[in-house]
């Protein structure tokens, strides 16, 4: 494949699909300098996973899989680096990925989901964008059934944290 090619297809991708890696990039990391951080190795593996791309799934989950794989894969390199060391505190990211001005239940929702375990973050974006099971299990190498399963405890943990959220803003 060509350069000028690469470079073409590239531009298309991330302009098409920026939500969707903004959502992974929001899921996956907290603050605005982690976020620019994980949005440059998505947009980096997006670039190299070009002519690895044969169009034998749909481009959309092609790139969710690269954005979600790259995510679970800087999440662990994340633990082990802060472990390690203290955070780096970078003064300006080159990017602002958060919208002046935020809705507070999205906030709420996006914390909810970066509690959940890795895989299950993976698959609360994918329904939340209204994927279908089989096409979830496609995406994450995973089984239908264990998709359902995993989808139904997710919901349940969701609406348990929201009915707790609510008895106590009503002193409940």
């Amino acid at each position: 494949m060509k350069h000028k090619e690469q470079e073409r297809i590239f531009g298309d991708w991330m302009a098409r699909h920026k939500g969707l890696i903004y959502k992974a990039v929001r899921t996956y990391a907290n603050n605005p300098e982690d976020q620019e951080d994980l949005f440059q190795e998505i947009a980096a593996q997006l670039w190299f996973s070009i002519p690895k791309f044969k169009g034998k799934s749909a481009e959309t989950t092609w790139v969710y899989r690269v954005a979600l794989f790259c995510s679970m894969a800087w999440t662990k390199k994340e633990k082990r680096r802060r472990e390690g060391t203290g955070a780096y505190k970078q003064e300006q990211p080159f990017l602002s990925l958060r919208p002046e001005k935020e809705d507070p239940r999205l906030t709420w929702l996006y914390e909810q989901i970066n509690q959940l375990s890795s895989l299950d973050r993976s698959l609360t974006l994918l329904l939340l964008d209204g994927y279908s099971y089989k096409e979830m299990a496609s995406i994450l190498g995973l089984s239908e059934s264990n998709v359902g399963v995993r989808i139904n405890r997710i919901k349940k943990s969701l609406t348990e944290k929201i009915e707790q959220k609510e008895d106590a803003k009503h002193g409940i």
